[in-house]
C-alpha cells in the first residue's frame, strides 16, 4: 500500500495528467482508508477550482463607503 507521502504526490500529479490504471487503483484504495489524504484531495480540488474561477470582476466589488 502507498504511503501518505506517495498519495499526496499522486493527488498532485492527477491535477496535471491522467493517472495510469494502477495509480488510480492504488490511490482509491488508500483514500478509502485514509481520512487525511481524502481531506487533502478535497482541498486540492477546491483550490484548483478557485484558481480557475479567478478573482471577481471589477463590477462585482461592493461600492466603497466614503
Amino acid at each position: 500500500m502507498l504511503s501518505c507521502k506517495e498519495v499526496s504526490y499522486l493527488i498532485s500529479a492527477a491535477q496535471d495528467r491522467p493517472l495510469r490504471v494502477v495509480e488510480r487503483m492504488q490511490l482509491e484504495l488508500h483514500l478509502a482508508m485514509c481520512k487525511g489524504c481524502t481531506n487533502l484531495r478535497k482541498q486540492m480540488d477546491f483550490l484548483r477550482g478557485a484558481i480557475r474561477r479567478g478573482p471577481p470582476a471589477a463590477d462585482d466589488d461592493p461600492p466603497a463607503d466614503r
